[in-house]
């Protein structure tokens, strides 16, 4: 087992509802992410799934502090970096880098392609000679399957996988320890995304990268992901190593999840028992006591609603937040059949 490269502990970020044009006062709190803990391992790819709203990507702009957390600690390579200052925060920016989702609104279209990419370089000082600066781009641009010779296009004259890989090429220009991937390949065509998640896949083992992959489709992060952490309503629900995850789901909402991923054999779809939880997710600003989970979970009982399950262990890795966790016979039941 790898050391961390990121520790976070009892993460919060609660974003303030105001009333009042002059004389603002708070009346309310979005409550984005509620007191979250997880380790990212050196070298590893970990996923954080969960429905829209349930605050992965606010986690991981608090990881990169893009956000300032509520409370909670951040440690990165070993630095408490929860509240120190910008100016401190320039050198934890070489060594940490986003992947934007949308490839079509990440890139100035007034830039060419040469200048987007050089740009960490003249930030941070770096690649000073004109030509030395175009020689690293170029470089760049063939690590990610460009065409050095488009060095002065313009984005509007790129596919949408194309943009994306110059996104991922901005990215890599610093030689980051820590990629973050905020959805990179949901606006883009099917036939695309396979080639944009290979191309990341081999970057990290070419580059000893570490992957944090933020995503809402279960099928990517099955294919890319070595942990994957699942997310409700601003709390982490479940956290296990791919194939535990995928074999037996501990948590009601993650074997819910399961259950509604498509299969494209009709035969097999009909056959398997799929568990809709009932209701809407609930409002942020007001959320749940106890288990967040527990007005929509149909094995819920009366102490879901009194006392909030701790994240613990489960066995084969896993670790769940659940006071009554999915038996083996019911796991089987809301997956096996997705699994062929």
């Amino acid at each position: 087992m790898s050391e961390p490269l990121v520790e976070v502990r009892d993460l919060v970020k609660h974003f303030p509802i105001t009333r009042g044009i002059i004389f603002q006062r708070q009346i309310g709190a979005v409550h984005a992410v509620d007191g979250v803990s997880f380790d990212v391992l050196r070298g590893e790819t970990l996923g954080i799934v969960g429905e829209t709203g349930c605050g992965k990507s606010t986690t991981a702009r608090l990881m990169m502090r893009l956000l300032e957390p509520s409370s909670g600690t951040i440690r990165f390579d070993g630095q408490d970096i929860s509240h120190i200052s910008r100016r401190s925060l320039k050198p934890l920016r070489r060594q940490v880098q986003l992947i934007f989702q949308d490839p079509y609104s990440s890139l100035n279209p007034r830039r060419t392609i040469g200048s987007i990419i050089a740009e960490p370089f003249a930030i941070h000082g770096l690649e000073q000679g004109r030509e030395q600066r175009r020689h690293a781009v170029q470089e760049l641009m063939e690590q990610v399957g460009l065409n050095p010779e488009h060095y002065n296009r313009y984005p509007h004259e790129f596919s949408g996988g194309q943009r994306q890989r110059i996104g991922v090429a901005r990215a890599l220009a610093l030689k980051p320890k820590l990629v973050v991937a905020d959805e990179p390949v949901s606006a883009l065509d099917v036939s695309i995304q396979a080639q944009i998640l290979n191309l990341l896949r081999e970057l990290q083992k070419e580059l000893g990268l570490t992957l944090v992959l933020i995503a809402h489709d279960l099928s990517v992060v099955r294919h890319m992901c070595d942990r994957i952490a699942v997310m409700y309503l601003g709390k982490i629900v479940e956290l296990a190593p791919n194939e535990s995850l995928y074999a037996r789901p501990r948590h009601p909402y993650t074997g819910a999840l399961m259950s509604a991923v498509p299969i494209a054999d009709p035969r097999l779809a009909n056959s398997r028992r799929h568990q809709a939880p009932p209701g809407d997710v609930p409002s942020p600003t007001n959320p749940p006591q106890a288990c967040r989970f527990h007005p929509r979970c149909p094995k819920a009982k009366e102490i879901c609603s009194q006392e909030e399950p701790l994240l613990e262990p489960k066995g084969h890795g896993t670790e769940a937040a659940c006071h009554f966790p999915l038996t083996q016979e019911e796991a089987v039941e809301l997956t096996a059949t997705a699994a062929r």
